[in-house]
């Protein structure tokens, strides 16, 4: 007869933390284009309706770094350009990224052996990673997972599969890179409903994460400022392909964004972070952090509400909205580097948590 073996907290944190992938550091990068709301607002589209305006200043976000210069936006000739300007910011932020977040692990480019690549707001073959690799220092042999098209979800999507990869090699080194450059998918032209909560909330950035297995981790376990990663869980919420993502065109990425999005929060999200819990001997009355991708003052709203969370539950989500907006995969990677930069006590559970085109929920279970 099989027996189950139930974990208690105390055992969980105990058996798995030091068998466990760990997060070693994480590091943004920003361009020097930096601007307030009002002007982002104001210049990325050709809708000036006072109220856009004052939905645009009750959005959560008041700084934002952009891709190119704000006077550059309304000579951009179409996808093409775009596109350019996005192989061109992308391998420059990454590069930054990527460099910052070994020198904080103190990890050499050529000890990494796995890198995972995401972004979903432009397109580049050979992938941002190949053209790193050489700037960078990264070894020939090097792994790549380039993943497009996990929209908001894609950073801590990406750190699962980091998490998977670690598994399976506990010895080597994986660095996340995500860029995200979504001010080069707005269209001046599109006054639609999706296209001005984008113009009210979206900024570009970088950030990059490196992250060990655990015969990595049992070398030099000081050297890691960050959480063990004990478990993920995926889940695709069926017939709801409609609810977020983009219609690709021949002018580029056009934002499909339904008001049902703060809806899936309320409906689902619940039952599945319970049973992700569940499965692992916890509730969420044990979890002392919560590294949520800040998708909008609503989705927020929905989340706090869904989980019962109180309002300082998710203060870093909020800061990194209000100072760099919404920076799609990006952002819960922030998210986590705040949260990184002013840890939780040792011992206790966080949980990494995003949404995004799918309809979809990633979820990760942290430990300090």
């Amino acid at each position: 007869m099989a027996v189950t073996t139930q974990f208690t907290p105390a055992t969980l944190f105990a058996s798995q933390r030091f068998s466990s992938p760990r997060i070693a550091s994480v590091a943004v990068a920003l361009t020097p284009h930096r601007y307030d709301q009002d002007d982002v607002s104001r210049e990325l589209t050709d809708f000036a309706e006072p109220g856009f305006m004052r939905f645009a200043q009750t959005a959560g976000v008041d700084h934002r770094s952009l891709a190119l210069p704000l006077s550059r936006y309304p000579h951009i000739t179409g996808f093409t350009e775009a596109n350019d300007a996005y192989l061109e910011v992308a391998v420059d932020l990454g590069e930054q990224a990527i460099r910052s977040a070994l020198a904080e692990a103190n990890i050499e480019p050529c000890e990494v052996d796995t890198i995972v690549m995401v972004s979903s707001t432009g397109v580049a073959v050979p992938t941002i990673d190949a053209r790193l690799i050489s700037r960078i220092g990264l070894r020939q042999d090097i792994k790549r997972v380039p993943l497009f098209g996990l929209g908001c979800m894609a950073g801590a999507a990406g750190m699962a599969r980091v998490y998977d990869y670690l598994h399976g090699y506990p010895e080597h080194v994986a660095v996340l890179l995500s860029v995200e450059l979504c001010s080069l998918t707005l269209q001046r032209d599109d006054t639609s409903i999706p296209a001005l909560i984008g113009v009210s909330l979206f900024g570009d950035g970088a950030v990059a994460a490196v992250v060990t297995g655990a015969d990595r981790v049992s070398l030099n376990p000081d050297a890691h400022r960050g959480p063990s990663i004990l478990a993920t869980r995926s889940r695709v919420i069926p017939e709801t392909v409609d609810v977020m993502g983009w219609k690709v065109g021949s002018s580029g990425f056009q934002l499909v964004m339904s008001r049902d999005v703060p809806k899936m929060a309320d409906d689902y999200l619940r039952d599945e972070v319970d049973g992700f819990l569940a499965e692992h001997g916890l509730s969420i009355a044990d979890i002392s952090t919560w590294v949520c991708h800040p998708g909008g003052p609503k989705v927020l709203d929905a989340i706090e509400d869904a989980l019962d969370l109180p309002a300082e539950a998710l203060v870093h989500s909020r800061d990194s909205m209000r100072e760099n907006g919404n920076m799609s995969s990006a952002s819960v990677l922030d998210v986590l580097r705040r949260t990184v930069a002013q840890p939780p006590a040792d011992g206790t559970f966080g949980v990494m948590l995003a949404m995004g085109p799918g309809f979809s929920f990633e979820l990760l279970l942290l430990a300090w």
